[in-house]
């Protein structure tokens, strides 16, 4: 069905409605997105403060057949907040519905609307002496909507989940602008269809989040860090399971870090102190979040002896104090910065099952290898087996001086994975940049189960279009 433009008369039916203290100009935040690789066109902003202002906005972009593209923080990886194709659309921002609704410490629950900052909301947990556990290089700037709209990850995820095991109910407005009452604090409600479920993870094309109740957890009593040297990426898998057998859920984070992403740090960020004089193959990053009572300093000094007895360590360093800490996060936490810095041909965020991302690694390097004279950094959340698999330039030339081959690495990477059994989109999402890849490696009868959900919820198709499902 053809969409409209957010036009001057439409803006005018908003503003006769909303008033104008909701819309707002548009900047150029609000059709940009990190990676730079599409720009949104422009349409109208709208700043709802209530759940009733959202749901009147999509009603009326409804009738008049306009576009919407939910809005958080803009800090989505896959251009699902911006839209390039198409009638300019209403960009509807959540950024002034940041209320902490409410905080229930007995029930290890926190109810907050869609525009709270993930910090913010943490920082509400704290308060009540509980640990809200999503954890993002971004959450000081993505919004808890967003979080959930996107089922993002993050480094807790081997201990805690996704964002869609820490939310129990959500408040949420549907494509005909109906608003859908779920802000359920309830554990157990079998009665029917799961409409958080369905809508968490969405990226915006079935409704729009506008709360969340959210699962909290007790804060762990001791924290402690660390960085081993491990003698491969098999031993770091070995490394996992016997810190999993010896401390169980207590392993909050398990990093696998390659010697490729410690080198870009020395290239593009030098200031970042290495732990390590000589920079190993391969390292891992561990953190033990454990109860009252507990040394996590002799624990990890037990796991890496034993470890060391079984030949998958040969050195390590423990954080003795709470700067050393972030010390050693700050190198797993800006490999990113010094990816982008140095400039990837193909960047891809995949997941293999984790026995296999050894082999996995080994057939990468082989793959990447006949297409050129490629560098690999292979790093990230080995617990979950979510990895960020990407290829960069020959040290000393751009990547603008190999964009015609992208598209070739690509593929060639994504079938690897797919000949694994693994997904081309671990925690990123889908967005505008791999509907192509849902189509091509999707299951065809999910991928027609998922459009029948789509014209069932949005028969017009006015939430997000281009994002998630090919056009």
């Amino acid at each position: 069905m053809e969409l409209n433009p957010a036009d001057d008369n439409f803006a005018q039916l908003i503003r006769n409605t909303l008033g104008d203290g909701v819309l707002r100009p548009l900047e150029d935040r609000y059709l940009q997105e990190p990676r730079q690789r599409f720009a949104g066109k422009g349409g109208l902003l709208a700043k709802p403060r209530m759940v009733q202002e959202v749901s009147e906005l999509v009603r009326q972009a409804a009738a008049a057949r306009v576009p919407v593209v939910p809005y958080g923080g803009g800090t989505g990886l896959v251009g699902g907040q911006v839209m390039p194709d198409g009638p300019a659309p209403l960009i509807v921002s959540l950024e002034r519905m940041v209320a902490i609704r409410g905080v229930y410490p007995t029930e290890n629950i926190l109810v907050a609307e869609a525009g709270a900052i993930l910090a913010e909301v943490q920082s509400a947990a704290a308060a009540a002496d509980r640990l809200f556990p999503l954890s993002l290089a971004a959450q000081g700037s993505c919004r808890i909507g967003g979080n959930l709209a996107t089922n993002a990850g993050g480094v807790n995820v081997l201990r805690y989940g996704n964002a869609r095991d820490l939310c129990l109910g959500l408040e949420a407005v549907l494509p005909n602008g109906e608003i859908w009452h779920g802000l359920s604090r309830l554990r157990k409600d079998n009665t029917g269809y799961d409409l958080r479920n369905l809508l968490i993870g969405s990226e915006g094309t079935l409704g729009i989040i506008t709360a969340a109740a959210l699962k909290l957890f007790p804060q762990p009593a001791a924290v402690e860090t660390a960085m081993f040297r491990v003698v491969s990426a098999e031993a770091a898998i070995e490394l996992l399971s016997l810190a999993r057998d010896q401390v169980g859920e207590a392993v909050s984070a398990f990093e696998l870090i390659h010697r490729q992403g410690l080198q870009f740090l020395t290239e593009a960020l030098p200031d970042i102190r290495q732990p390590f004089a000589d920079q190993p193959e391969w390292s891992v990053l561990i953190e033990l979040g454990l109860s009252a009572g507990q040394d996590p300093a002799a624990i990890l000094e037990a796991i890496y002896v034993a470890a060391e007895g079984r030949g998958l360590v040969d050195d390590a360093v423990i954080a003795q104090n709470e700067a050393q800490r972030q010390a050693l996060w700050a190198v797993r936490e800006q490999i990113p910065e010094a990816n982008r810095l140095i400039g990837s041909v193909s960047s891809h965020d995949i997941s293999i099952p984790i026995s296999e991302i050894p082999e996995f690694i080994r057939r990468g390097a082989e793959v990447v290898a006949k297409l050129g004279p490629f560098r690999v950094n292979c790093f990230g959340h080995l617990g979950d087996g979510n990895l960020h698999y990407n290829v960069f330039p020959p040290l000393g030339q751009d990547r603008a001086d190999y964009a015609g081959q992208s598209a070739a690495v690509k593929r060639a990477v994504h079938d690897l994975v797919h000949s694994f059994g693994g997904s081309v989109s671990a925690e990123h999402g889908i967005g505008r940049l791999k509907p192509e890849d849902l189509q091509r490696y999707g299951d065809p009868a999910r991928l027609q189960a998922m459009r029948a959900i789509k014209v069932a919820l949005d028969p017009q198709g006015i939430m997000n279009p281009g994002a998630v499902l090919p056009q």
